[in-house]
């Protein structure tokens, strides 16, 4: 898949491997538009893209909004290629510390329902142009973690969601890949409801994920799990799953301030 003159949505844009994919995306020739809630950021994201960039400020969370993005989308770049869903918030508290549970639902709005209501509108838009439905989920949409109870949940909805979305609309010529990253270096977690937490130090950088999604665009993948050893870690959680929650934990111990 070549990128030159593809109409591109990215969400998420405004920071981490948003903007690190729109900078990517945009160096090899594709029309985006940024969507993400805050518009200086976008703004900074656009001007650091060579080529053409809209920036469209979208809160996830809405539905209207979901839809008008889409919508501004088509009529600024005359159709649509792909959609890529990076938009996410996550969270850092046991489930027994939460003390309001709509955090959980404001998980479900944003990293699940937002996704669906986008791809809802652009579906049409993909439809006539055999085109591109990629989500950036998580290692967590694959198994747990202590403290990322509606995190995990939300992204795994996600997982479900797009994998079901591929069957349907694999005769249409439209693909879904799902990417799956571990520890990545974006600052999301600086930001999570209930408390900051600690980046990894061995976290990969968001400019390196990105590249690995790209290409993975390129070639019209299915599923792309970063690192590479996270398929060995949920091979063994098939045949020895107290081991994996033994690892997952020890890995998450100690990420809160």
């Amino acid at each position: 898949m070549s990128f030159a003159g593809k109409a591109i949505i990215v969400t998420g844009a405004s920071a981490g491997i948003g903007r690190e994919l729109a900078i990517a995306l945009a160096a090899r020739g594709a029309r985006l538009a940024l969507a993400a809630r805050r518009r200086p950021e976008l703004e900074e994201t656009a001007a650091a893209c060579r080529g053409e960039a809209v920036i469209l400020p979208t809160d996830l969370a809405r539905p209207d909004e979901c839809r008008a993005l889409v919508d501004g989308a088509v009529a600024a770049l005359g159709g649509l290629d792909a959609v890529v869903h990076d938009a996410g918030i996550t969270m850092h508290a046991r489930f027994d510390e939460v003390r309001d549970l709509s955090l959980y639902e404001t998980l479900m709005r944003v990293n699940y329902l937002g996704p669906v209501h986008v791809t809802h509108r652009a579906l049409p838009h993909l439809r006539a142009r055999r085109g591109l439905v990629v989500a950036v989920s998580s290692l967590l949409g694959l198994t747990g973690a202590p403290t990322r109870t509606g995190y995990a949940a939300s992204k795994h909805a996600l997982q479900g969601f797009m994998d079901s979305l591929r069957l349907e609309v694999a005769a249409d010529g439209i693909d879904v890949l799902v990417v799956s990253p571990g520890f990545v270096a974006t600052g999301i977690r600086t930001r999570a409801p209930g408390g900051a937490a600690v980046e990894p130090r061995r976290a990969m950088t968001a400019a390196a994920c990105a590249a690995r999604i790209v290409d993975a665009m390129a070639h019209r993948r299915r599923e792309v799990l970063i690192p590479g050893s996270a398929r060995a870690l949920q091979a063994l959680r098939l045949i020895a799953p107290g081991v994996v929650d033994r690892f997952i934990a020890r890995a998450f111990a100690g990420r809160r301030h």
